[in-house]
């Protein structure tokens, strides 16, 4: 037996060497961490069990007969955060690269099938040059036999991917339909081609920083959710986004205690709306002073700064913010702004989170790129998402709901539960320099003195329109409330509908204007 135990020991310590010292230290050097450290600092300590530990590739094509690792260039297993079950995967760049081979995508499989069996999340830590060459095809099949329990598993477990390397080729598809991407700046890479290639084809001169480098997905493509400083912050920010969600799409999300009182009024929600309704203030400091001990975590932070989406717990309750943001491009409503929305709402909604919108709007972003780019198409995507969406929703009209925006931004027309507004509110088809320009264009023109009536005309318009009654008197808003009550009222929203149940037609699935 005591023989036994040694061979075993030898080879779990194989295992847990990877590619080797050697290969490790240059991992080091890179400033990367390897596979199993970034376990360690992603799982509760002394948490994680792994599984397949001594699995090896089949291959003996071109060589590979004669260098074989334990693990494959990954190690898979299940632990936990913060005491809840997950399942996870990590990349070991110092086997092959960390290249996906059959064996390799089998041990991904294998936690992934074990995390939709028992209601987990799953993560993958990220780290690999694609394919494994010398496998071909069927390295390649790895990958789409991995892309379709994605997308079986979505909506059913969250799914959250770091890319802590390279991710180039067909392996980018995989993090693309998680839930949620994070990447580490002047280390994490994804592209469809590479640099050499691009340059072939298109005769273009680009980084690989530039093509898909953490500041280029999270600012011009979307494709990355979070952009992070180091793997240390990007595998913290994971364990702090759990709070938020709950481990399956059968369960409610997990609610955190506070100390922060459930009636607290604030005064300084007075103070930050401007008077001038053109005037531009920072939404987020609304949020800050709405929710639990001012603890708000922002998602695509640096995309479609336009619209702002996180979460945070109100009164206990986690919930998933909508906000327009004033302080960019007025809070208009673009082509990108509408998408991340949209995908946002779907994930609250396939995980039973609640839905707090936070309404600035002006409108639509006119203009040919927008019309040519299908600020149509990209803008109905945000409508169907709030339409289908069966979760609580709470909608507060801070300032300007104007044309078709306010219909978009959770309206009670497309069964926002409770919608309420601050006397700041101003509901209208559009603003009163627009409506009287097109209403009085004619009385305008014939009048002796035009500037003069156009101001009278503008605020007539804006007595009857800038401001919230009309929709209240109609019963499109429910109460017309003092700022200080927001987070009170929020609260007392998500108390009453707790239990709520609402169901859509029974279809296979609808088809969003993709």
């Amino acid at each position: 037996m005591r023989r036994k135990l040694e061979q075993l020991n030898e080879l779990r310590r194989l295992s847990e060497l990877g590619g080797g010292e050697k290969r490790i230290a240059e991992q080091h050097q890179r400033g990367k961490l390897t596979a199993r450290e970034r376990l360690d600092l992603l799982l509760d300590e002394g948490s994680f069990i792994e599984l397949d530990r001594f699995v090896v590739h089949r291959s003996s094509d071109f060589g590979l007969d004669r260098e074989k690792y334990p693990g494959d260039g990954v190690v898979t297993g299940y632990g936990a955060i913060n005491g809840r079950l997950v399942y996870a995967f990590s990349q070991d760049f110092t086997v092959f690269g960390g290249s996906l081979s059959e064996a390799h995508a089998e041990k991904i499989l294998k936690v992934m099938a074990l995390a939709l069996k028992n209601g987990a999340p799953v993560i993958g830590l990220n780290d690999s040059g694609g394919a494994r060459i010398q496998e071909g095809v069927v390295a390649l099949g790895g990958y789409a036999d991995i892309f379709l329990q994605n997308t079986l598993a979505s909506g059913v477990i969250p799914q959250i991917s770091a890319v802590l390397g390279p991710c180039a080729g067909g392996a980018v598809y995989s993090p693309a339909i998680t839930d949620f991407v994070y990447m580490v700046r002047g280390s994490s890479y994804m592209f469809v081609t590479g640099p050499n290639v691009v340059k072939t084809v298109t005769h273009e001169e680009v980084t690989m920083e530039e093509l898909g480098g953490a500041a280029t997905h999270a600012t011009k493509s979307g494709v990355a959710h979070f952009a992070c400083e180091s793997e240390v912050e990007c595998l913290s920010k994971i364990r702090d986004l759990l709070a938020y969600l709950p481990s399956n799409n059968q369960e409610d999300p997990p609610r955190r205690p506070t100390e922060d009182p459930f009636d607290r009024a604030d005064e300084a929600l007075l103070d930050i709306i401007p008077d001038a309704a053109t005037k531009p203030y920072d939404i987020t400091q609304v949020i800050h002073h709405l929710v639990d001990d001012g603890e708000f975590y922002e998602v695509h932070a640096e995309f479609a700064g336009n619209i702002v989406v996180g979460f945070a717990h109100v009164g206990s309750y986690p919930v998933g913010i909508v906000a327009n943001q004033p302080a960019v491009l007025a809070g208009v409503l673009d082509i990108d702004a509408s998408v991340k929305a949209a995908r946002f709402v779907r994930f609250c909604d396939a995980f039973n989170i609640p839905i707090l919108t936070l309404v600035d709007v002006p409108g639509f972003l006119p203009g040919v790129g927008q019309e040519h780019g299908g600020i149509i198409r990209h803008g109905a995507k945000l409508l169907f998402a709030y339409c289908e969406s069966t979760v609580p929703r709470i909608t507060v009209i801070i300032r300007k709901a104007y044309g078709g925006a306010y219909d978009v931004m959770s309206s009670r027309h497309i069964r926002g539960d409770i919608n309420l507004a601050w006397p700041t509110a101003e509901i209208a088809v559009m603003g009163a320099s627009g409506a009287v320009e097109i209403l009085y264009r004619r009385e305008i023109a014939d009048s002796e003195d035009p500037a003069a009536r156009t101001a009278e005309l503008q605020n007539e318009y804006a007595k009857r329109f800038a401001n919230p009654y009309a929709a209240a008197e109609r019963g499109f808003v429910d109460d017309v409330i003092d700022p200080r009550e927001t987070r009170r009222r929020i609260i007392s929203a998500l108390d009453m509908l707790r239990r709520k149940r609402d169901t859509n037609p029974p279809k296979k699935h609808g088809n969003m204007p993709l």
